[in-house]
This record gives C-alpha cells, sequence and structure tokens, in this order.
C-alpha cells in the first residue's frame, strides 16, 4: 500500500482526540513529501541534527516533534521550532530546554517522560521523582517551558496484560498530576505494536513509523 493509503488505513481507526505523530526518523524527505501532501503535518524524529536539516528542506507548517533520548548539548539545534519534545527525561534536560527557549524567545511545550517499562533500556523519571521534582523552586523558575503532558513507553513484549497495565498506571499518574498541572492536556502512549491498547487506555497521542513508512531503516 501507499504511505497515503496507510495514513487513510491508520486514521480510520483513531478517535478524533487522539493525535498522530508520524515517525520520520531515518526516512529520505521525498516519503516525508508524500505523507505531508495526503495531509499529515506532525512528524516525529530521533535524532536533533537530522531533524534540524530536514525542518529546512520542507514546508514550514510542519509540526516537528522531537521523539527520542535528547541529549542537553543537542537541544540548540531544534529550539528555534520544535512543536513539541517528548522524551524529557531528567531536571538537567529541562534545565537546558528552558535556557534555549529564552534564547529564543519563546516557550516551548514538553512531555515528561515516565519510567513504566520493566526494560532497563528505558528512560525515564519514576512517578515519585517527577511528582517531587514539579514541586521544587528550580522547576517554579522555569518560565520558557510548558509541561503539556506526559509520555511513556511501555515493555517490548507480547504479554498484552503487562502493556495495558503499564499504560493504564502512567494515566492513573496524569490524572493525579492534572490537578498540580492543569494546563497538562496530552498522554503519549503507544506506537505501532501498541497503539490500540494505548489509546484504550487513555492515550492521546501515539507515534507511528513502520505501519505508515515500511520497516525502518538499520543501517543508520
Amino acid at each position: 500500500m501507499s504511505i497515503k493509503q496507510n495514513l487513510e488505513d491508520i486514521r480510520s481507526q483513531l478517535p478524533s482526540h487522539v493525535t498522530l505523530v508520524a515517525v520520520s526518523k531515518t526516512k529520505p524527505i521525498e516519503l516525508i513529501q508524500e505523507a505531508y501532501e495526503a495531509g499529515q503535518r506532525d512528524f516525529g524524529e530521533n535524532y536533533a541534527q537530522e531533524l534540524s536539516e530536514k525542518e529546512t528542506l520542507l514546508p514550514k507548517d510542519i509540526r516537528w516533534h522531537a521523539i527520542g533520548h535528547l541529549q542537553t548539548n543537542k537541544v540548540k539545534y531544534i529550539a528555534p521550532f520544535v512543536h513539541l519534545i517528548h522524551a524529557v527525561d531528567s531536571s538537567k534536560l529541562l534545565e537546558e530546554i528552558n535556557k534555549q527557549a529564552l534564547k529564543n524567545k519563546k516557550v516551548i511545550d514538553c512531555l515528561l517522560q515516565i519510567y513504566i517499562a520493566k526494560e532497563e533500556t528505558k528512560f525515564g523519571f519514576s512517578f515519585e521523582e517527577c511528582e517531587g521534582y514539579l514541586k521544587t523552586e528550580d522547576f517554579q523558575k522555569l518560565e520558557n517551558i510548558r509541561v503539556a503532558g506526559l509520555m511513556g513507553m511501555a515493555t517490548n513484549t507480547s504479554n498484552d496484560k503487562q502493556i495495558r497495565d503499564e499504560f493504564r498506571s502512567l494515566k492513573t499518574f496524569f490524572g493525579k498530576l492534572k490537578q498540580q498541572l492543569p494546563e497538562m492536556n496530552i498522554l503519549s502512549m503507544g506506537m505501532s505494536s501498541d497503539h490500540k491498547i494505548a489509546i484504550e487506555e487513555g492515550s492521546t497521542m501515539v507515534r507511528i513509523g513502520s505501519s505508515i513508512f515500511g520497516d525502518r531503516d538499520h543501517t543508520k
């Protein structure tokens, strides 16, 4: 199937309140342009420099999402134009985003990444760390970031119950934290393999790559 057909198929399955982020990392400009012409506007990239290069070559109304583990020294490349940074997994990173946002005279929307998986390869705050940090003076001083919501990745497993339980735990925490940060409105959970479960458990944003563009290129 074509990218346009893939997008139409996926969109037909998504509730209207769920935002589809097309994961375009390692994909060439031509394929991203094809998805753009099929009406897609939200694209996710893992690597800051690749994201910066693509931003200069593609239409300016694209909403670029930084979705991978972001190093503090790479924030400067994407701060001028990034729409949303998904994987804020430390106070140090949030402070650097605030610094670069200030330099660019803007407020940058961020999602705090919460560690919900039973895997050491995943990043993120624990529930306790996140709750504690949001009460600190250091966090209160950050005027050029906005915590727009939370993001979490489930364990890479075929056990649907485990995936569901992990997503459900994040949804519960999101509801609790929203009392402290009422401006939060995004709960980003779910990828190509588990987005249906994620949506059932309350996700409002899914990141899908291979189901749109085909299998990723592992040589990059």
